[in-house]
């Protein structure tokens, strides 16, 4: 019984935080505020591409859709053709 109860104690004692006789420079403190600065802009752009994907995709189906319902012949600036198939364009 005195074993396990000076274990117990032990680990109390050891597991009560100590003062921290530690220094971070300006240098280091800058460079983990830059690096987490550019951690958090990382997440930010990819929750924006991520949430932003499915209205981009929305716009350019309207907008096919509207160029499709105007037909072939008609022409848009500089005598172009608005009707341009996805082969054409590239994509």
């Amino acid at each position: 019984m005195r074993r396990l109860i000076a274990s117990i104690g032990a680990a109390a004692v050891l597991a009560v935080p100590a003062t921290a006789l530690a220094y971070v420079g300006p240098g280091a403190g800058l460079s983990l505020l830059g690096a987490l600065w550019a951690l958090l802009a990382a997440v930010a752009t990819a929750f924006l591409f991520i949430f932003a994907w499915p209205l981009r995709k929305m716009l350019r189906r309207r907008r096919a859709a509207r160029e499709a319902g105007m037909g072939e012949d008609h022409a848009g600036p500089a005598g172009a053709v608005a009707a341009v198939s996805k082969d054409e364009r590239g994509r």
